[in-house]
């Protein structure tokens, strides 16, 4: 997104027109490859005073994608309620930068907004960079060891845009293989010439010394991310002249040469406006992709993620391809918020971006040697919010395929700015910002292991519940979250996002915080065990069913034994196999009795193999038994009066309507007749419940004078009753 210092020379937010995505497959060509405008080492960073975090407040405007999507739809793998899947644990939470922050060299204050929150944790330390400023802490202790510091500090003493500007729009990385820093913004204030400033830092301490390089870009380079692969870094863009979408940029930096401080050069292809926001992949842990491997690019269009295969060759660039797109269908979606602004917050009016329009930083990969694994996540509309959609695509080198999907709504809560990761156990991990009416902006994840049913996520954990709402005026939000793993465990998720600790506008805070799945890293042979449905609701002395999953782990082999807790009064219970050898399925019968309460029971499920023991949750919602309705009748007569004279009759027809379902029969009676006059119905009695009949009135001419009477019908079904009257006026 466009930074705070450019609002000047690139105009606000606009709305493109919506454009086709490709969907044939091709090779694009040709590359564009150029070297690096200036490169040097620096300093290290700890020995020279930061420079000023930058005064005043700027909002960044929002440069939207353009994107064809379908007409909105249905959401078919939306999960409305937390699966009984297990949830990783948290290890630290503290502050980031933001509002009131102090560290080594100062508080900050905050100038620009959104925060554009990213981070990396390295061997020891983990660096935070929100849009314009940095801060270095110790992973261990939460402590800030450096900042804040202007991000423009990396390159005091290069010259150039690259040290007198500070732009933002940032990204940090570490390259696990290497052990090396990589930080980058853009240099785009003023206008063209734009540059995209990296520094690679020359040791695995983030405060040390940089080797620095500024590539040129054709055009404004907005929202640029990084990707580390084995031959390459790997950087996306959207490009803009002006207020038009050029269409998205991929380039490769030539990794080994700036890992040794020579001079570099990229090599880039250009798509055009037709194409939708990338994402290069990023790779997580110590196995690198297969030899040869290219890197994987990513966009999403209409129901389907969009995948390319970039290969470099920084030898021969005449060998360097991009091919693609190969189109892979997914579940139908809706962008949230048609891609802009829609997200409430409690005591406001004020909406929030959902930033919709493109696939959420970042598109983490990993290679499990039997099989390489892409997770990434966007935001999508649901029926009542906005939730997560998340994917697993395996086999990206041949016939890519989704082996899982879900969209994270568990309730009325919108969920949207999500950032996704995998461990070294095929653990997932998602995390993202929850607002609603009735909740100030808030931080929360959730996650998965590999024996959890597939497509689903556990009951969300809070990092931390916002105290405040972004107010009037300022709609921006995020931009981007960071979800990292740890390098040195390959377990430790730290993720980090904003969020408010008072309603205001620009006064935004950031939270850090680490979690990990216990059974991470376990080499010893075990289970997983997992149940569905997440929920059942039955009446009283009804049952229900429950299947109980075991799925052997790391060579598992032995056998489990079943049982359940939690059971409400009266009830029953039995597993259908009682035990479970390795692997397979039981299912878990609960029957209720008409004396057993109603009300929420949550059910602990448990599996026993020797010493190794493991528990998962359902929960059973037992309804009172509703007694039929009670039937009842209303009856009614018209005309309401008659006026005859003696020695003739009147004539009133008797009308009865059943409620409640009753089909009784209503016999009729009339009371209050003139002296000298009889009454007749016909029919004497309405069956069925509904119906009507004629009260015939006769009287005499020897009848008593002249008067009026009021006559008092009635209908008796058992013990029901009901009457009305009518008049009757005799001459």
């Amino acid at each position: 997104m466009v930074k705070a210092k450019i609002q000047s020379v690139l105009s606000a937010a606009f709305v493109c027109v919506l454009l086709a995505t490709p969907v044939l497959a091709q090779i694009r060509g040709p590359v564009e490859v150029t070297a690096a405008a200036q490169h040097d080492t620096s300093e290290d960073v700890r020995n020279n005073p930061p420079l000023p975090v930058e005064a005043g407040q700027a909002l960044k405007p929002v440069y939207h994608v353009p994107q064809s999507l379908a007409p909105a739809q249905p959401d078919p793998v939306v999960q409305t309620q937390p699966a009984a899947a297990t949830a990783p644990q948290s290890v630290s939470n503290f502050d980031g930068v933001g509002t009131g922050f102090s560290g080594p060299q100062g508080t900050f204050s905050v100038n620009s907004a959104p925060p554009d929150t990213v981070a990396a944790v390295g061997a020891t330390q983990y660096v935070q960079w929100v849009n314009t400023s940095f801060a270095v802490f110790d992973k261990t202790t939460g402590a800030a060891v450096y900042g804040p510091a202007s991000g423009r500090t990396l390159w005091a003493g290069f010259g150039g845009k690259c040290e007198t500007g500070n732009d933002g729009d940032p990204i940090v990385q570490y390259d696990k293989a290497a052990n090396r820093w990589i930080m980058t913004q853009f240099a785009v204030a003023g206008g063209a010439p734009y540059y995209q400033c990296v520094a690679i830092s020359t040791t695995s301490d983030a405060t040390g010394s940089y080797y620095r390089y500024a590539f040129q870009q054709p055009y404004f380079n907005d929202y640029p991310k990084v990707g580390v692969w084995s031959d390459a870094y790997y950087v996306t863009f959207n490009l803009f002249n002006g207020n038009s979408f050029v269409g998205p940029r991929v380039c490769a930096w030539d990794r080994n040469n700036m890992l040794n401080g020579a001079a570099a050069t990229q090599q880039c292809f250009q798509l055009t406006s037709s194409s939708g926001s990338l994402l290069p992949a990023d790779l997580d842990g110590s196995t690198p992709p297969p030899a040869g491997s290219p890197e994987y690019v990513l966009s999403y269009g209409s129901n389907a993620l969009i995948l390319w295969k970039f290969h470099v060759d920084f030898a021969n660039s005449a060998n360097t391809t991009l091919t693609g797109p190969v189109n892979i269908a997914v579940a139908p979606f809706t962008r949230a918020c048609n891609g802009g602004t829609c997200i409430p917050q409690l005591g406001t009016m004020q909406l929030l971006d959902s930033l919709a329009d493109r696939l959420m930083y970042r598109l983490a990969y990993r290679n499990f040697g039997d099989h390489e694994a892409l997770v990434v996540n966007h935001s999508v509309a649901t029926t009542n919010a906005v939730g997560v959609r998340w994917y697993e695509l395996r086999n990206p080198g041949g016939t890519p395929v989704v082996y899982q999907q879900g969209t994270y709504a568990p309730d009325a809560s919108y969920r949207w700015m999500g950032s996704i990761g995998m461990d070294k156990s095929g653990d997932i991990a998602v995390g993202y910002s929850v607002s609603s009416g009735t909740l100030n902006p808030s931080i929360s994840y959730t996650g998965r292991a590999p024996g959890d049913p597939l497509g689903t996520l556990a009951p969300e954990t809070s990092i931390i519940v916002g105290t405040g709402s972004q107010t009037t005026g300022l709609s921006r939000w995020g931009d981007y979250s960071s979800m990292t793993i740890d390098p040195v465990d390959d377990c430790t998720f730290w993720y980090s996002t904003e969020y408010l600790k008072a309603n205001g506008t620009f006064n935004w805070s950031t939270r850090i915080a680490s979690f990990r799945f216990p059974t991470c890293g376990n080499t010893n042979p075990d289970f997983s065990l997992s149940a569905s449905p997440a929920s059942q609701t039955v009446t009283q002395g009804s049952a229900a069913s429950y299947t109980a999953t075991v799925s052997a782990l790391l060579g598992f082999s032995g056998t489990v034994n079943l049982s359940v807790s939690g059971l409400p009064q009266d009830a029953g219970v039995s597993f259908s196999p009682p035990t479970v050898t390795d692997s397979g399925s039981s299912t878990l019968t609960v029957t209720t009795a008409s004396t057993t309460p109603a009300g929420a029971y949550t059910l602990t499920i448990s599996g026993v193999s020797g010493a190794i023991t493991h528990s998962t949750i359902v929960t059973l919602v037992v309804n009172a038994v509703i007694p039929p309705p009670v039937g009842d009748f209303t009856i009614s007569a018209a005309p309401a009066s008659q006026t005859i004279s003696r020695g003739t009759t009147a004539t009133y027809t008797v009308s009865v309507t059943p409620s409640g379902g009753f089909t009784g029969s209503v016999a009729l009676s009339v009371s209050g007749l003139p002296k000298g006059a009889t009454a007749s119905f016909n029919p004497s009695s309405v069956s069925g419940g509904f119906g009507s009949s004629t009260l015939t009135v006769t009287t005499n001419k020897g009848a008593a004078g002249a008067g009026t009477s009021t006559l008092t019908v009635t209908g008796t079904s058992g013990t029901l009753f009901h009457s009305t009257t009518v008049g009757l006026t005799v001459k």
